[in-house]
């Protein structure tokens, strides 16, 4: 219990200090094994003592989601398809991510095609709703006005991670970009003219 507590605080003090890349890719990893207790390096008796084998992290119950939190923003995003590129949900952005969904909003609506990638919540990958629930996991992190929400799940046995940056207007959390630590892609930096 103590060794997940552990996991976990060092888990989300790496995401507070804005790691990302290769390093959040390990985020919800195996954790790495350890010495097994009472044993000292280069001791090759068994430990008097064995360690209780811990349950899988997997097995862990998830803790509910805070209203009004940067995770209750956004999970929506994982329980309908599409959801980021609906008109109807720009209130929860703001630039530089709005910007860019409201410039692919007009590029749309002129004829001219789609500029964004489908799924980009699911990082393009195909919808399968049962293995994403069964599989995502989200962690949060807040620094002031400033957030994090790490999300990771397997499509089609792929893990797949992305980060939602949201900032805190008038009281309420705004996403201000997404970016996918898998594909190397952000919303922020498509351009669609």
């Amino acid at each position: 219990m103590a060794r997940r507590r552990f996991l976990a605080l060092s888990t989300l003090c790496l995401v507070a200090a804005g790691l990302s890349g290769a390093t959040a890719q390990g985020l919800f990893g195996a954790p790495p094994a350890n010495n097994p207790a009472g044993t000292a390096p280069g001791d090759s008796g068994a430990p008097a003592n064995p360690p209780t084998p811990a349950p899988p992290a997997d097995s862990a119950p998830a803790a509910p989601i805070q209203p009004g939190s940067p995770t209750a923003v956004v999970r929506p995003f994982y329980n309908q398809v599409n959801l980021e590129v609906d008109p109807s949900q720009r209130g929860h952005f703001i630039d530089p991510a709005k910007t860019v969904l409201d410039k692919s909003d007009a590029l749309r609506k002129s004829g001219q095609g789609e500029c964004l990638d489908p799924n980009m919540a699911l990082d393009n990958a195909d919808y399968d709703k049962d293995e994403i629930d069964k599989s995502l996991k989200t962690i949060e992190a807040i620094n002031g006005d400033q957030a994090k929400v790490v999300v990771a799940f397997v499509v089609a046995g792929n893990p797949h991670r992305l980060e939602w940056k949201l900032k805190k207007v008038g009281g309420d959390w705004k996403i201000t970009d997404l970016l996918s630590v898998t594909g190397e892609w952000a919303l922020s930096q498509y351009q669609c003219e």
